[in-house]
């Protein structure tokens, strides 16, 4: 089952993608894609539904974040075997876990800001975790039972400012449009095993990067498990859960930084594909 949010932004309505790729409004059904919706029963309720039934949407509207209401976005770094050996750091020994500003949330075909006095904004295709029950110690056995499905991310970094400014990477995370996940939530049941999809990014039509989970060093059980000892995890809370080589700031000779005017396009295997253009900030 996909599950999306359409709309202008902050007046986003609930919507399923049905299997001829048909948007379907669940508003009459549930308010939004958030809280109890995320959880088992509140999706087993809304796969029992005939898609046929509900009112088709027409056109191409804009679409959002595919959860609301989250209280967190939690982002892993270094979590590809690969990417940690393009960036000359060491395996980390457990994971690395900071926080990515609320405000960062976009759509996944928003435009991307590249903020004021920014010199070195980058791009990072991650798969997203979506929490659907509350998780708070829970092992690695029980990991997957609190997840209500996944998503693309694209963990955009301004890396002057998360390396070099000093302090934690937040600052170089959080800034507005820096994090934009969807098209859409596919469910879990949809995602046998998320620890062996193919992802990719491009930036004006160039290969950027070529991955898959598989090199994840920390698995998806393994993260749900650790980030909820430390964090209560929430209905709607996100996960990004790093990236695979093929970042700028890895380039040989020299990193390579996104610029305005150009486009990103990236995807996971099953789980859709974004597009974002690249503006310079106006305001």
């Amino acid at each position: 089952m996909k599950l999306l949010r359409y709309g202008p932004k902050g007046q986003e309505k609930p919507g399923m993608l049905d299997a001829s790729g048909v948007i379907r409004d669940l508003s009459g059904i549930v308010p939004d894609i958030a809280g109890e919706v995320l959880s088992p029963a509140g999706l087993a309720r809304l796969a029992a539904l005939d898609p046929a039934g509900l009112p088709a949407v027409p056109g191409h509207p804009r679409l959002g974040c595919p959860v609301a209401g989250f209280t967190q976005l939690i982002c892993i770094g270094l979590n590809y075997a690969d990417h940690a050996a393009e960036t000359g750091s060491p395996i980390p020994k457990e994971p690395i876990v900071f926080l990515k500003a609320n405000g960062a949330i976009s759509g996944p075909y928003d435009d991307v800001i590249i903020p004021k006095n920014s010199r070195k904004t980058d791009w990072e295709v991650e798969l997203c975790v979506i929490i659907g029950t509350t998780a708070r110690y829970v092992s690695e056995e029980e990991a997957l039972d609190h997840v209500a499905g996944y998503a693309v991310g694209n963990d955009v970094s301004e890396r002057e400012w998360q390396i070099e400014r000093g302090g934690a990477w937040d600052k170089g995370k959080g800034a507005d449009t820096f994090g934009p996940v969807g098209p859409w939530l596919v469910t879990k049941d949809e995602v046998p095993d998320p620890q062996n999809l193919d992802m990719f990014c491009e930036v004006d039509g160039v290969r950027m990067q070529t991955g898959n989970t598989r090199t994840m060093i920390f698995s998806v059980r393994q993260l749900v498990s650790y980030v909820s000892h430390f964090i209560t995890l929430h209905p709607g809370d996100i996960i990004f859960t790093g990236t695979p080589p093929g970042v700028g700031l890895g380039k040989k000779p020299e990193p390579i930084f996104l610029k305005p005017g150009q486009t990103m396009r990236l995807g996971i295997q099953g789980l859709g594909e974004q597009r974002q253009r690249v503006v310079a900030y106006g305001g």
